[in-house]
């Protein structure tokens, strides 16, 4: 079978087909199907297999034999990459990219120089994973979802007739364990938000901790969303970062990680006048900054004295040392969300009402990971089964 794919050049979708000529020498025959990428893959694909048949049955008639596909493991894994990216969102697309070319690839060629796509072995990818977590250390979550990219991207040589059978599927996954956060408990959150007054990461923190917003849905956060009449705020877009060509892109959406994720809620009175207090901030800074004032991020909420946005990747990485720096026990940005939820189930909120102020789409991700009741709530628990005992 002649090897084919689609790729992205310019925004139209092109064929290209790998064969060997009558003296035994590859060819990649590239050609226009002069369709745009949105919403043209279905289309194309149908074009691309229609021109493997056609070819296919040229090389028949003329008596060319064609062998096994002759490419580079690592050479084909840099052509995929090319080849989802006009099929994926821009963030997944920096996920493949970022763990492609900076762990799987660097990994095989030099382990494996001169490796051939169709040489590669079950055994070759399982030893990638043993080193992966006996050598560099990472995690089996890690593996699973380096584990993925692999499969996916020979999934594909599959598909197209590159290999005979995908490697990846015969090769065991470890175990990933079930994470257990360790949120902030009211005390704590109390001399978090004491600590936090003033600094940069002030608004970051109450919209976790209190509103429980992820952390692309607090820099997401827009002037527009906030109702200051009706006292409510909608969560309805996220600003992400993804690696691209080679550097850091920020990517605003306006919409939400999921449809559950599009929700409103109210704007307490405290929050309203921080808000207040904040627009008007900014509106001064405007005016004393003239011209140097950023206006590219003007309807977002989350910006800085000169009006650039607040990146969420500084926010990941300032807020350990804001704890460290404060003697706050460590947790990771997220288990702000978490702390919020677990206070909200511990005073007797609903899971289902805590899923609709999350935003969670599935129930089941609100009971398994947020309802870390605190030891009193435990201790209330065994004195009610207790009380019973006592009747009898």
């Amino acid at each position: 079978m002649v090897p084919g794919y689609l790729r992205d050049r310019n925004g139209i979708y092109y064929t290209v087909l790998s064969y060997y000529d009558i003296n035994g020498k590859r060819v990649l025959s590239s050609k226009s199907t002069g369709l745009p990428v949105k919403g043209n893959k279905k289309r194309a694909e149908e074009i691309l297999i229609q021109e493997r048949m056609a070819l296919e049955e040229k090389l028949k008639n003329q008596g060319i034999q064609q062998g096994e596909c002759n490419v580079l493991f690592t050479a084909f894994l840099k052509e995929w990459l090319e080849i989802i990216k006009p099929t994926v969102e821009i963030t997944t697309y920096s996920g493949y990219t970022l763990t492609v070319l900076n762990k799987i690839i660097p990994y095989f060629d030099s382990k494996y120089p001169g490796l051939m796509l169709r040489d590669l072995t079950p055994k070759m990818i399982q030893d990638y994973y043993t080193y992966s977590m006996n050598k560099e250390g990472v995690t089996a979550n890690t593996v699973v979802h380096r584990h993925a990219n692999i499969h996916k991207a020979l999934k594909y040589a599959f598909k197209v007739g590159m290999i005979e059978s995908n490697p990846a599927d015969k090769v065991e996954k470890p175990k990933v364990g079930k994470f257990e956060s360790e949120p902030y408990n009211a005390k704590e959150l109390s001399e978090l938000f004491e600590a936090v007054k003033g600094t940069n990461l002030e608004l970051a923190i109450l919209l976790s901790a209190f509103y429980g917003l992820r952390r692309e849905e607090a820099v997401g956060l827009k002037w527009k969303s906030i109702d200051f009449e009706k006292k409510t705020i909608t969560i309805k877009s996220v600003v992400t970062e993804a690696y691209v060509d080679g550097k850091i892109t920020l990517v605003e959406k306006d919409r939400t990680k999921t449809k559950s994720s599009f929700r409103t809620l109210p704007l307490v009175p405290q929050f309203e006048d921080f808000l207040k207090k904040l627009k008007a901030e900014q509106e001064h800074n405007r005016e004393i900054c003239g011209s140097y004032y950023n206006k590219d991020f003007i309807d977002y909420v989350y910006v800085n004295q000169v009006g650039d946005i607040m990146k969420p990747g500084y926010i990941t990485q300032q807020f350990p040392k804001f704890l460290e720096k404060n003697g706050l026990r460590r947790i990771r940005f997220h288990d702000l969300r978490h702390s919020c939820a677990t206070l909200l189930y511990a005073n007797g909120v609903a899971l289902k009402d805590i899923q609709m102020w999350l935003g969670h789409s599935d129930i089941s991700t609100t009971s398994n990971i947020y309802t870390h009741l605190d030891f009193d709530s435990k201790i209330n628990s065994a004195n009610a089964i207790l009380s019973i005992l006592d009747e009898d």
